[in-house]
């Protein structure tokens, strides 16, 4: 029977990690976090699940740090997780009937449900949001991008979509918005700026419109409520911004 491992990379997620540890503990063989300098009790709280913990605090952006991460595994399969998502009892099936199957060169895409502002985002582009989270870990591993990561796999490897919902419970306000989309934008403009790319106010004035038209009229988060609507304008604000910072890095040379 092929082994299986939950792997994360984490800082001070307390508020959220017993949740999502709650919904693996009982039938993954092993459980593998790594911290990039936590100072509240994520520790604690993953040592009570069994889980094995690791610190490396110099951060080298988020591709890299799973690269570090998923080092430390020693199961046949990966299956990566973030503090705020929880299993659902279906996905929990979908995962396991796919990792007894053990089918040779092939991962696995996971529908994401993310709920935003207390409502599930079932419009807007959102949903379902399938995202590779299982594989065998010698068929790959995430690249070197300093945010946005992807899983890079062995070629040949096929791609297969698990049944059930994995929950994401992502910005649980405005506040907790702007704070994880301001490091997203700074990311995103410090990888651009290093390849030589720059960019203009107009870009990020067009992108943004872009973003917005896209998500509340041609996805339809109108049908997404308040929460849609407030998405929606978050999210141009947010694309306008990551474009305004790579333009202020080309004015600084």
């Amino acid at each position: 029977m092929p082994t299986i491992s939950v792997a994360m990379i984490v800082k001070n997620e307390a508020a959220d990690l017993a949740d999502c540890l709650e919904t693996v503990k009982d039938w993954v063989d092993e459980i593998v976090i790594l911290d990039s300098g936590s100072t509240d009790n994520t520790q604690q709280i993953a040592e009570q699940y069994g889980a094995k913990f690791y610190q490396n605090v110099d951060w080298p952006g988020f591709g890299k740090q799973r690269q570090l991460a998923q080092q430390y595994v020693t199961s046949d399969y990966v299956l990566w997780l973030d503090a705020d998502e929880r299993v659902s009892s279906l996905l929990r099936q979908s995962i396991e009937q796919a990792v007894q199957q053990n089918l040779p060169s092939t991962a696995y895409q996971l529908p994401r449900l993310s709920s935003v502002f207390g409502r599930e985002i079932r419009h807007s582009g959102w949903y379902p949001d399938y995202v590779v989270r299982l594989y065998r870990c010698q068929d790959g591993q995430y690249g070197d991008e300093l945010v946005h990561e992807k899983v890079h796999l062995a070629k040949g490897t096929q791609i297969k979509k698990l049944q059930g919902d994995l929950l994401h419970f992502t910005y649980k306000s405005i506040h907790h918005y702007l704070l994880k989309s301001a490091g997203y934008a700074r990311a995103w403009a410090e990888q651009r700026a290093a390849k030589g790319k720059k960019a203009t106010l107009w870009q990020g004035i067009s992108h943004a419109l872009g973003c917005f038209i896209k998500m509340y009229f041609i996805r339809a988060g109108f049908l997404d409520g308040k929460q849609g609507l407030l998405l929606a304008i978050l999210s141009a604000h947010s694309t306008f911004v990551k474009y305004a910072d790579l333009w202020e890095r080309g004015q600084k040379k």
